[in-house]
């Protein structure tokens, strides 16, 4: 681009087109590798030499001699282990599908009219709520005793059974199904915005062009949803359900009594128990067969989304939206009916925690008065008052300092064109999903090196590195797929490259704000982190949670309280950023 002057002025000469785009990020290489260097350290010292050390320590024994497939035969040679296995891929396809079938029904069906508006409202909400709780909830309502547990009682009503023989969701036959309807009913918010933003832009033009040929409603789905637009957001949202069915580590250790677990063990607690914080042996192997089985799954995904680079971009004057047009009964019906099922989960956890600790461990929450103990009880804990203003401050700095890095690590990543970006968004991608149970030993040995383990700053530095790769690849996203204007509007107003990057930061507010807000919400939800890395000093809300769940029963009342108040906060953030999550995540993160 080249800026002569005209009578006095600067005059922009040359156009920045999409192919052309680098020129209007004109960092110099010293400047680049200044500003990528931040997350390069942190993203090589905490996830990429762990892997290197993961695979190494998965071939060689602790005295460092070379034993080749060994601790692969041991590890997959043991009684369960294939069906650990088994359990695992079971998850990534069962589930995604479930949810993505769901999301988009209840997207279609809550699209026009003022319930359906209510309803996906109350479908998003789980989003916001840590797994720890939804743990909780689903351990409460699925409690084995007919008189505790609401789920168990019309079960049992519903089969005529009597109270002995009534179904026991957490028995070792159903656990696996009552875990996976946890997750669903925690993860079909998010597939149920995306759709909604993905049939909100398909163009009514399309639509009235097939019904000028003569299609009916097969072909209008067919050719002017599916093929256009939906193949590729379904990929999008089953490839991000499957992801994250790693995080079923949470709900296993809060939601099953330790006698069960093993009858529901995927990979993700599997390799926590058999690795044990170590580099080396049969944890690793086990860890480094996980990451393959992740990664496969990534590059089927990443197949199903590829896409050119830059993004092609929309037209600058969209088509008037479609004219609003009622929905029809029976999708009203489906709108109402999931909203009232989406509420029941809430409803118990809120209900137990209106009861003092003996009523809540003893009777079912109907059947009891309402009282105030179990409130009283936790607020006069200086436990809970720690836990809450340690994960206040922690989640703050962390999601500061991973937008600060991430800013400054996207901005020369954005002018990235063709291979090299397709090869960067990749890495990214792959950053994104590494489990930490597989990492957790080498990072600690990083971290042993430059802090001591156990520490407020090492929970701190963990959080961070593994926020980054998302938050870089959300915003370089979002810096690239700015319109040409707005660019050469930014390359003459900017004098100096933070100009510049200060400028592109408010111009992709709802992609900054979007980040923002999943990394708060993600570092006060966590548990599998803090349980890895958090000392005697450094303990999080996830960790006081977990604690209370060690005496489920006697402590049901202040652990359904706990769980409330430490809802609050994230649910808040969620529903009123939620029209920034949308337009961030799909701007910059779904494509």
């Amino acid at each position: 681009m080249s800026e002569p002057r005209i009578l006095g002025e600067i005059a922009v000469l040359d156009d920045v087109g999409p192919p052309r785009r680098g020129r209007a990020y004109p960092t110099a290489g010293g400047t680049s590798a200044l500003l990528l260097a931040p997350a390069v350290l942190l993203l090589g010292a905490l996830v990429v030499w762990p892997v290197l050390r993961t695979v190494q320590g998965s071939l060689y024994a602790a005295d460092g001699r070379f034993v080749g497939l060994d601790h692969y035969r041991t590890a997959l040679g043991g009684p369960d282990a294939w069906p650990v296995v088994g359990r695992t891929v079971l998850w990534a396809l069962v589930v995604p599908a479930v949810v993505t079938a769901l999301g988009y029904l209840l997207a279609a069906a809550s699209r026009r009219s003022q319930e359906g508006r209510l309803a996906g409202l109350i479908l998003v909400l789980p989003i916001a709520i840590p797994l720890v709780v939804t743990g909780v909830t689903f351990r409460l309502l699925y409690d084995p005793e007919p008189d505790r547990g609401m789920a168990t009682l019309l079960a049992a009503r519903l089969l005529g059974r009597s109270a002995d023989e009534a179904p026991q969701f957490l028995g070792p036959t159903l656990a696996t199904i009552a875990l996976m309807s946890a997750f669903v009913w925690a993860w079909v918010g998010l597939a149920v915005l995306v759709f909604r933003a993905a049939l909100d832009a398909v163009p009514p033009s399309l639509a009235d062009a097939v019904r000028a040929y003569g299609g009916n409603r097969r072909h209008v789905f067919w050719d002017a949803q599916w093929r256009p637009l939906l193949l590729r957001t379904v990929a999008v949202v089953f490839a991000l359900v499957a992801l994250g069915t790693a995080r079923t580590f949470d709900l296993i250790l809060v939601m099953l009594p330790g006698s069960v677990r093993d009858d529901a063990s995927v990979l993700a607690v599997q390799v926590w128990q058999t690795s044990l914080g170590t580099t080396s042996g049969p944890g690793a192997a086990l860890g480094v067969v996980w990451l393959v089985s992740v990664a496969i799954g990534m590059f089927v995904a990443a197949g199903f989304v590829r896409q050119s680079w830059p993004p092609p971009r929309r037209s600058d004057r969209p088509e008037p939206a479609a004219p609003p047009a009622p929905s029809g009964r029976l999708f009203r019906l489906v709108a109402v009916g999931a909203a009232i099922a989406w509420l029941v989960p809430p409803v118990v956890l809120v209900a137990t925690s209106l009861h003092d600790q003996v009523d809540a461990a003893t009777r079912g929450w109907w059947a009891a008065p309402v009282r105030w103990g179990s409130y009283r009880d936790l607020l006069g804990s200086a436990e809970l008052h720690r836990a809450l203003g340690f994960t206040l401050v922690l989640a703050t700095v962390v999601t500061l300092a991973v937008l600060v890095i991430g800013l400054l690590a996207a901005y020369p990543l954005a002018w990235l064109t063709g291979p090299s970006a397709q090869l960067t968004g990749l890495l990214l991608m792959a950053a994104a999903i590494v489990p930490v149970q597989v990492i957790s030993g080498p990072i600690n040995e990083v971290l042993g090196l430059a802090l001591s383990t156990g520490t407020t700053r090492g929970l701190a530095l963990v959080h961070i590195a593994l926020g980054l790769p998302f938050a870089i690849l959300v915003l370089r996203n979002a810096f690239a797929d700015l319109p040409a204007d707005e660019l050469r509007r930014v390359r003459v107003g900017g004098r100096r490259w933070w100009h510049m990057l200060w400028r592109l930061t408010r111009l992709n507010l709802p992609a900054v704000v979007a980040i923002g807000v999943l990394e708060f919400v993600q570092v006060w939800n966590d548990l599998v982190v803090g349980l890895l890395f958090s000392g005697p000093d450094a303990a999080p809300l996830g960790m006081f949670l977990h604690g209370q769940t060690r005496q489920f029963l006697s402590n049901s009342g202040t652990l359904a309280a706990g769980s409330v108040i430490t809802s609050i906060l994230p649910v808040l953030l969620v529903v009123l950023s939620r029209r920034h999550l949308v337009a961030g995540l799909v701007s910059g993160g779904v494509r």
